[in-house]
């Protein structure tokens, strides 16, 4: 599934920007299975910072948070918006979308718009992402 989707990228990605292709699948991986092939682009001392959460997170705590997320979501889809390289990493604009499920049982939809800030080290690893959101948009998920 990987090499089709990578065999649709523009081919001066390809050429010019090889170690991107690393951090590229991270976002594709988040689509499918997410998981173990998410912390395998990351390098052991990623940061992760996203706003309104506060602080820095490590990468234990980074996948803690994905853990949560899928735990607590089904039928999840990004929709991309826009995507930007620069050297050394992109940027992504995406629509998150998943379905919540209610105490009473009933799904409620879920979406919300974020910005990925993607910073790839030498080795192709992630070595940094600033995630940009409106923590209110996350309401039918954590109930606030």
């Amino acid at each position: 599934m990987l090499e089709t989707w990578f065999s649709r990228l523009p081919i001066e990605i390809v050429n010019t920007r090889p170690r991107l292709l690393l951090a590229l699948g991270l976002l594709r991986e988040r689509q499918c299975r997410w998981g173990e092939a998410l912390a395998a682009l990351w390098s052991e001392d990623i940061v992760i910072w996203r706003q309104g959460g506060g602080r820095e997170r490590d990468k234990g705590r980074g996948l803690k948070v994905i853990a949560w997320f899928v735990e607590s979501t089904a039928d999840r889809s990004y929709e991309i918006l826009d995507r930007r390289f620069f050297d050394g990493g992109f940027v992504q604009q995406h629509i998150v979308h998943a379905t919540v499920a209610g105490p009473d049982g009933t799904d409620t939809p879920l979406s919300f718009r974020a910005c990925l800030v993607v910073t790839v080290g030498a080795d192709g690893l992630i070595t940094r992402i600033d995630e940009y959101l409106d923590p209110a948009d996350l309401a039918p998920l954590t109930g606030a």
